[in-house]
């Protein structure tokens, strides 16, 4: 029989498609930035930033054709008062699972409260995550970063708070560096995220949140960090959120010497993006996706739950 020369390109043995080569961005929910409570002088410490979301990438991960990657986007957590510290929560965790890799998790960013909140077990827990809320309203050490431990590391610490006789919070940590800690005239600024390029612009991800200002002690408000932290506000003014899809701590509501019992930022919430070869890209996912192109690779942008079939 003739042969007609035709080449098969592009599969593996049997003829199935051939593997391919994936890159992933995975980012938490930011944790809540801190309140205050009107409880009395010493409940209107000024809160802490909240911590960011964990940042982590994946390249080079090889999947399948047909397999599906399942996308989980965690949201950021609630900014509470100081009086309803005990209901505080980290930001949510952000993952993706596939039965061609193990599943790979982002933490969510740790909370933050006002004046006390958090100085023992088991409340202080609840400020460590991806990136370590600041310590609030008083003196102590802010949340860790890096929970769970992974390495490269996911996050880093927040800021540790000043004595009782200033009532001042940390600023929540960032991806990159850790929330600064409070001094007798700033309140802690959020920790700065990382800068990152799978879209094909430099997008920076997972800010730590500011701390708010103490209206007796005249303090200044922490910024919050590049990457989406939320600022930290003036006396009686609810903290500043987290930028969404990026992860970022929301920001203290700042205390002391006006009425208080006034809520911290939320967290800005996560997102997850893989880089996939345009050559490969199937075009189908679930869940909506913002879904473009830069160079040879399509960019699909999850800001909430969904699949991508190989």
């Amino acid at each position: 029989m003739a042969s007609f020369g035709y080449q098969i390109l592009g599969f593996g043995a049997g003829g199935s498609a051939a593997p391919y080569e994936v890159e992933f961005l995975v980012t938490a929910g930011g944790g809540g930035g801190g309140g205050t409570s009107n409880g009395g002088p010493q409940g209107k410490g000024a809160g802490g930033g909240g911590g960011a979301g964990g940042y982590r990438t994946l390249s080079a991960q090889e999947i399948t054709p047909g397999s599906d990657i399942t996308v989980t986007v965690g949201a950021g957590a609630a900014g509470k008062t100081q009086s309803t510290v005990a209901q505080s929560t980290p930001g949510g965790n952000s993952l993706i699972a596939s039965d061609d890799f193990s599943t790979f998790t982002s933490a969510g960013g740790g909370s933050s409260a006002g004046h006390n909140a958090g100085s023992s077990p088991p409340a202080g827990t609840q400020f460590n995550g991806g990136s370590g809320g600041g310590k609030g309203g008083s003196v102590g050490n802010g949340g860790l970063g890096n929970q769970p431990s992974v390495s490269p590391a996911q996050g880093t610490n927040g800021g540790n708070g000043i004595n009782v006789a200033k009532y001042i919070g940390g600023g929540g940590g960032g991806a990159n560096s850790a929330g600064s800690n409070a001094s007798g005239t700033q309140a802690g600024v959020g920790g700065a995220g990382t800068s990152n390029s799978i879209t094909g612009s430099a997008i920076t991800y997972a800010g730590g949140g500011g701390a708010g200002a103490n209206g007796d002690y005249s303090t200044s408000a922490g910024a919050g960090g590049a990457g989406g932290g939320g600022a930290g506000t003036t006396p009686g003014t609810v903290g500043v959120a987290g930028t969404a899809a990026l992860g970022g701590g929301g920001g203290g509501s700042g205390g002391r010497g006006v009425a208080s019992n006034i809520v911290g930022g939320a967290g800005g919430s996560g997102v997850v993006i893989i880089k996939i070869p345009t050559a490969s890209y199937t075009g189908t996912t679930t869940g909506s996706p913002d879904v473009s192109t830069s160079g040879d690779f399509t960019i699909v942008k999850y800001t909430g739950n969904g699949t991508y079939t190989a």
